[in-house]
């Protein structure tokens, strides 16, 4: 039988991304704990070259430090007009707060007019059951690179981040939580992830993911 567990350990160190993923599980009563919850947890090193093969490498990491299912995001912003970055390096792009690296991002793309400033937040999941068993998905949302931040939503690059075809025109920042739960790329992506547990159950006679 292929279920969603009662606990599991996300891993990462990041509050927000905690924060996000708890209100995506909202009412399944699943306990999502963060990384730092465990002294004997490591941090691999994230040598993939796609965010889908970083993904797999933390969550199996977190399993087997934790023993516990482990859920792995791996995700970021892919600007068109940067070639793709900064992509798989996106929490590495620049020394420091989020503030820096978004800053960083938009002196890059001073002369860029607004056409040609898209760009698209990607997520990788992977679930790893402590008896190897792996599950997982992708998702992605298309938007635009603002020419300044707004918002004081969210985290990351967030307040640069203009969701596309929103009618008001909002940055990630600016949206309420409900809102980003429906659209964001996580949000995508694990539904996907969902979504395909649930096949798997129904093809095992199951009725429900749960």
């Amino acid at each position: 039988m292929t279920t969603i567990p009662s606990e599991l350990v996300l891993a990462t160190r990041n509050a927000g991304k905690v924060r996000e993923f708890q209100q995506l599980f909202g009412q399944a009563s699943v306990k999502v704990r963060a990384l730092s919850e465990f002294a004997a947890a490591t941090d691999p090193d994230e040598s993939g070259t796609t965010f889908l093969e970083n993904a797999r490498i933390k969550a199996e990491a977190a399993c087997r430090d934790t023993g516990l299912w482990a859920l792995a995001d791996d995700s970021g912003l892919c600007v068109d007009a940067l070639g793709g970055r900064p992509g798989i390096r996106s929490a590495r792009y620049a020394e420091g707060s989020d503030a820096a690296r978004w800053e960083k991002l938009l002196s890059e793309l001073t002369a860029v007019a607004e056409p040609q400033r898209t760009a698209r937040f990607v997520c990788a999941l992977v679930l790893v059951a402590p008896d190897g068993r792996l599950f997982a998905a992708e998702g992605a949302c298309e938007g635009r690179i603002a020419t300044a931040p707004r918002g004081d939503h969210g985290f990351g690059y967030d307040p640069v981040f203009l969701v596309a075809d929103d009618p008001q025109g909002r940055t990630m920042a600016e949206l309420a939580s409900d809102e980003k739960k429906r659209i964001s790329h996580r949000a995508v992506a694990f539904g996907a992830l969902v979504d395909g547990l649930g096949r798997l159950r129904a093809m095992a006679g199951e009725t429900s993911v749960g």
